[in-house]
């Protein structure tokens, strides 16, 4: 069985394109960064594309979900979507003004931009969802 992502007290399940450009690899710096943070967890968006139980499950069982894609090809919401996952948070480095390219420099202000939206983009629901989410214990 997949431990939960919550138990520590982070309800925010991060999900992040790691792909072969700039922006996949900004994604998952911001995704790394965040759960230092604890503003939330990393998680494996592969095992949740394998269709890996155990990851599907806790997916399902988590309050909030933020998806960070590099681009709008959107890999990492059409994972989730293909799971049958589709409550999430969904944040596009493209969308945000980072160009995709393939040189893989990770520029701060470009990880601070992301973390900053992905913060905004939880604001908004996270307090209730917290709240209620596994009788009380990630609020």
């Amino acid at each position: 069985m997949v431990d939960n992502c919550c138990a520590n007290g982070n309800a925010v399940m991060i999900l992040a394109c790691s792909g072969g450009s700039n922006v996949g690899q900004i994604a998952n710096q911001a995704a790394v960064e965040l759960t230092q943070e604890r503003f939330g967890t990393m998680y494996c968006l592969a095992g949740i594309g394998g269709g890996l139980q155990g990851f599907i499950q806790s997916a399902n069982d988590v309050p909030l979900i933020a998806a960070i894609d590099g681009c709008p090809v959107g890999c990492a919401r059409a994972t989730l979507r293909r799971a049958g996952i589709e409550s999430f948070r969904h944040i596009v480095l493209t969308e945000l003004g980072i160009e995709k390219n393939k040189n893989f420099e990770l520029h701060p202000q470009d990880v601070r931009r992301v973390k900053e939206a992905v913060r905004a983009a939880c604001a908004e629901r996270e307090g209730a969802a917290l709240r209620t989410a596994f009788g009380g214990c990630c609020g």
